[in-house]
């Protein structure tokens, strides 16, 4: 194309891109050559750090449509209408590897959705399990350090998975499902998406219900098997990315229904469970699936790092008439996702065009890395203030209620809440085919087989227990086949 100069960043065109400026043909590099110590320096700094967690991941625009009426339940704009629709952003992630690990580990996956709506941006920040492998956000860096490398060996252990996992069987539920089959996905087309956690909708009569989301794929669930998982490891370990890329700009967009399974007030007080327990499922036999809408993946972002690796997501961005819930994970969600950006990206990271609000946006932040001023110039940067007309909307008032307890500084999750073997068990016996069942086994065994050390025997026998608890013949097969003798009052000490 004609007519474009080559410039510096700063617009000044110049002649000599390939060839430093030097004392002579064969002299020593002019200090003076500012293009080449432009293009180092910016070269050197092009990598952000990579997230700490979901840092090797997929993403695209799309288009979310509403297709069924839930006014009753929320007031929010966008589900006002039958028909209508906004831009979305979704990226697809693994939970554990770094940015140059394989899609194909095993692995949750992560299933973020932005949707750009009229009254701001709302994240959707979920995965591909329906649960997690705790209930309480203050546990998490200890979980996800056995995920990650040793300090000493910078090796991944298996040792320390299996280890935490056996002193805290709350996570018994999401161990299962990423052992099943569902923990190697193909790719991120075939799996559903879960914002897992019970958020809350309110309606335009200020009621209250609480809400889960749930994504289910329209081309069908896939997954690798574990053989076939470490195959595709050494073959193509992107991909999860090619396949997503391959399919959309081949006309073959990828599509999810939305759904919502809703819990009235009273129910929440007479469920099973705690209803805002995360590591458990609302069964759709008493919660039926509603249905929303549909999400529709057509457009690979034109540049990778400066869309999907920029991207950022927070539950705390929600919209009028979606909102929280007690759920403890949640909760510390909502500090520390943004925290997080503001680390990673930059305080400033929401004027990124893959993070900003497309309509009209009206606040008193202003100045820190890479702001922008184009929004607010000149314009005050405190509240209240005599000059730009901006006032509180009393529309968008919060939903006010009382708490059950004012009681201050109760520390135990599992308080009145530690049945943790029930669900597991329905999900082996009710939800898994035999087929399903042997490669559960299978994949357990060969992820068991990796403890080692010292308390090899004790970390062993502690999850054996937990199998058992859910179901006895899960854990006299893992037993069997992981040659460990088992005695009556093993079994007896799992029942009790």
């Amino acid at each position: 194309m004609e007519g474009k100069k080559l410039t510096t960043s700063a617009g000044n065109p110049y002649r000599n891109h390939q060839d430093s400026q030097t004392v002579g043909p064969r002299g020593p590099v002019l200090l003076q050559d500012f293009v080449l110590q432009e293009n180092l320096a910016h070269f050197v700094r092009e990598r952000i750090p990579e997230r700490i967690v979901h840092a090797k991941g997929t993403g695209a625009y799309g288009k979310f449509t509403v297709t069924h009426y839930i006014s009753n339940y929320t007031q929010a704009k966008i589900f006002s209408n039958i028909g209508n629709s906004c831009k979305i952003f979704i990226r697809f992630s693994t939970v554990g590897g770094e940015k140059g690990s394989a899609d194909t580990e095993r692995d949750p996956r992560g299933f973020a959705v932005k949707f750009y709506t009229e009254d701001g941006n709302w994240d959707l920040v979920g995965n591909n399990t329906p649960v997690f492998f705790i209930k309480d956000a203050k546990k998490f860096p200890d979980f996800i350090h056995t995920q990650k490398r040793l300090p000493k060996t910078n090796l991944k252990s298996a040792t320390a998975m299996w280890d935490f996992w056996s002193l805290n069987p709350e996570s018994l539920h999401q161990v299962l499902i990423l052992m099943s089959d569902r923990g190697t996905p193909f790719g991120y087309r075939f799996m559903h998406g879960f914002g897992s956690h019970t958020f809350s909708m309110i309606n335009a009569k200020n009621e209250r219900v609480w809400v889960k989301f749930h994504m289910k794929s329209k081309q069908g669930i896939k997954n690798f098997t574990h053989e076939g998982a470490i195959r595709m490891k050494g073959e193509n370990p992107d991909f999860g990315q090619e396949d997503l890329v391959n399919a959309i700009e081949n006309g073959d967009f990828p599509k999810w229904t939305m759904f919502i399974q809703v819990m009235t007030e009273e129910q929440a007080q007479e469920f099973r469970w705690n209803p805002f327990d995360v590591t458990k499922v609302w069964f759709h036999d008493e919660f039926p699936l509603i249905e929303v809408g549909e999400l529709e993946l057509n457009e690979i972002p034109v540049n990778y790092f400066a869309h999907v690796e920029q991207a950022t997501f927070s539950p705390s961005n929600l919209v009028h008439g979606i909102s929280f819930s007690p759920d403890k994970m949640l909760q510390g969600r909502l500090f520390s996702y943004p925290d997080a950006h503001r680390y990673r990206v930059g305080v400033n990271s929401h004027l990124l065009e893959v993070n900003r609000c497309p309509y009209q946006t009206h606040n008193y932040q202003r100045d820190g890395f890479m702001a922008d001023s184009s929004r607010y110039q000149d314009a005050p940067n405190y509240f209240p203030n005599s000059f730009d007309g901006i006032k509180q909307d009393e529309s968008y008032q919060d939903f006010e209620y009382d708490l059950d307890s004012t009681r201050v500084a109760n520390f135990n999750r599992n308080e009145n809440d530690d049945d943790h073997f029930t669900q597991p068990g329905l999900l082996y016996t009710k939800a898994m085919s035999q087929e399903d069942r042997e490669h559960l086994v299978h994949n357990i065994v060969q992820s068991m087989q990796g403890i080692s050390g010292p308390k090899r025997d004790e970390i062993i026998n502690r999850q054996l227990c937990h199998f058992f608890r859910a179901n006895i013949e899960l854990g006299m097969k893992i037993a069997m086949q992981l040659q460990v003798n088992i005695d009556a009052n093993m079994i007896n000490h799992a029942k009790s």
